[in-house]
């Protein structure tokens, strides 16, 4: 049996079968108004990221972000059906001691951008993008300034 792509999927539509294609990969924690929040393992994000894209119809990453949350860090993927207008709010927790997950840059060329930009404020490295590097900070610099361990200058 192939998936057949949804070109408008209703909230309920993509909860049902984002929880059924992907059982125990993919928790939907909640929905709003064309909006799902999920939370899914770590390896599961590439596979989970395709299945949106091409079957569920969602052709933009609006962002992809970095969160510190002191014992973990979070990655939170922004996707966006423009159609409907939906958003799918995908939250994958790392783990500090291995902050790293698969690139989706190959699914959207756009998330090039923010992935470069997390692995440069938080560190996050994101697993077979073509090009992770800083943007804005030199190469040499040894921090990440949005972790909350960075301390400014000035502080002790």
């Amino acid at each position: 049996m192939t998936d057949e792509v949804i070109q408008a999927p209703s909230i309920q539509e993509i909860t049902d079968i984002l929880e059924r294609k992907f059982s125990g990969k993919v928790k939907v924690v909640r929905t709003e108004e064309r909006r799902v929040y999920a939370k899914l393992d770590r390896d599961s994000v590439h596979d989970v990221c395709m299945y949106i894209h091409d079957i569920l119809t969602f052709e933009h990453a609006s962002a992809i972000l970095g969160i510190d949350m002191i014992d973990h860090m979070e990655v939170i993927y922004l996707l966006s059906n423009y159609f409907t207008g939906t958003v799918i709010e995908l939250t994958v927790e790392l783990p500090a001691d291995d902050l790293c997950v698969r690139s989706v840059s190959d699914i959207w060329g756009g998330a090039n951008w923010h992935e470069r930009e997390t692995y440069e404020l938080f560190g996050i490295i994101f697993e077979g993008h073509p090009k992770l590097e800083r943007l804005l900070t030199p190469e040499t610099y040894e921090f990440y300034p949005f972790r909350k361990s960075y301390k400014l200058r000035g502080q002790e």
